[in-house]
Formats: structure tokens, C-alpha cells, sequence
């Protein structure tokens, strides 16, 4: 069989829970650890979206192959992990990383991704989880920012736990529509991201009205 054929004519989804499959359920653990831990460590999200590699862990969690809570705090601990490394290399080479021959072509895109990080911050670190590039060069730029690594581990670890968990779940209850998820998957994680966002904002102004209220019984 020709695996490379397969893998340019299927989704990477359907190439990856064929090998992932066939795998025991401590080598699923530690595969999936890996490519979600490299997703910013070393870039390896330009080749492999971390979705793709959560969503399949879910789908085999599925199978009963392996435990799904275990792959949601191993895929959340290796997001953290992954992206501090990646922050810290940020910090230690700044801007000679854009010279690297996967981001060379993407000057323009890192300098617009690093002005909205100086401008935004930590919330910036938190919206950018929910896309596959930006997801991907984020924790780099935050090192090579002014941004201090307690703030941005508060904002990446709470965007980790969202993006994990979530995506996790959505493997586990996906099914045979693995291939279609995985094609709209940044669509599907802005999607939760506003949906969390709106259940935030509706208990911030609720809690604004409730005081407003309370203050309007007291004053009198």
C-alpha cells in the first residue's frame, strides 16, 4: 500500500486515525503528546494543526481504546508545556526565528500577529489558540514581546484548557464525520471561542445590572 498516496488523497485526519488506530494506547498517549507539544515548540503546526491530532485522540477515546479524561489533561499539559518552550525560544532568539525557512515567506503575517500582541496581550494569546497559525507562532512572539511570561502563561493556560478540552470532546462525539470536522476546523474553533466569550459577557453586564440595581435601592 502507498501510504504517501494515501495520505495526499485522504485528509490528514483519515491518514492519522489509520496509523494512530493500529497504535497501543501508550504509544496514542505519547504520539498525540508529542504533536501537540511541537505545535509551537518547534513549529510543527505549519506541517500538522494541533485539531487534527486532538480531534483523531478523541475519536479512539471513543473506541474505549484509551480514556478521553486522560487525553484531555495530556493534551491540555502538552499545549502549556509546548508553548512555554516556544515562548522562551521567542525570548531567547527574537527575530532571528523569522528568518527560519518555514516562516520566511510570512514576515508580513508574524509583524501584523506581533503588533496585535503588543496592542491586545495577554487577550490576544487567548483568541490566538483558536487558529491553526496563529496558535502555532503565538508563544514565540509573546517571548519576543515585552509581554511577561506569568501573564502570558495565565492567558495561554486558560486558552489551553477551552481549546483542549473542547476539541477533545468534539473528536470524541464526531465519529465518522472526523474528515468534515477537520476541514472546517478553525471555523469551529472561532465558533466556541464566541460562544464563550458571549456566555462571559452575559454574566459581566448581568452582574453590572444587578449592582446598578442594588445601588439604585440603597441611595435613596
Amino acid at each position: 500500500m502507498d501510504h504517501n498516496g494515501d495520505m495526499l488523497d485522504g485528509s490528514i485526519a483519515s491518514f492519522f486515525v489509520d496509523k494512530i488506530q493500529s497504535l497501543s494506547p501508550g504509544l496514542v498517549y505519547v504520539v498525540v503528546a508529542l504533536l501537540v507539544f511541537g505545535e509551537a515548540a518547534v513549529f510543527i503546526g505549519f506541517v500538522l494543526p494541533g485539531e487534527t491530532a486532538v480531534l483523531v485522540a478523541g475519536l479512539v477515546a471513543s473506541q474505549g481504546r484509551v480514556s478521553v479524561v486522560v487525553v484531555c489533561v495530556i493534551v491540555v499539559a502538552a499545549a502549556i508545556l509546548g508553548d512555554s518552550v516556544g515562548y522562551f525560544v521567542g525570548e531567547r532568539y527574537g527575530r532571528r526565528l523569522f528568518n527560519l525557512p518555514i516562516l520566511r515567506k510570512r514576515h508580513g503575517e508574524l509583524d501584523r500577529a506581533l503588533d496585535g500582541l503588543r496592542e491586545r496581550g495577554p487577550y490576544y494569546v487567548f483568541v490566538g489558540r483558536f487558529t491553526a497559525f496563529l496558535r502555532a507562532v503565538m508563544p514565540g512572539l509573546a517571548g519576543m514581546s515585552d509581554m511577561r511570561y506569568r501573564v502570558f502563561l495565565i492567558a495561554n493556560a486558560s486558552s489551553a484548557i477551552l481549546w483542549g478540552v473542547s476539541f477533545t470532546l468534539l473528536g470524541y462525539y464526531a465519529g465518522s464525520a472526523l474528515t468534515s470536522i477537520e476541514r472546517y476546523s478553525n471555523w469551529i474553533g472561532i465558533a466556541v471561542l464566541v460562544v464563550v466569550l458571549a456566555v462571559i459577557a452575559g454574566f459581566y453586564f448581568l452582574r453590572r445590572r444587578r449592582e446598578a440595581t442594588r445601588r439604585g435601592t440603597v441611595e435613596p
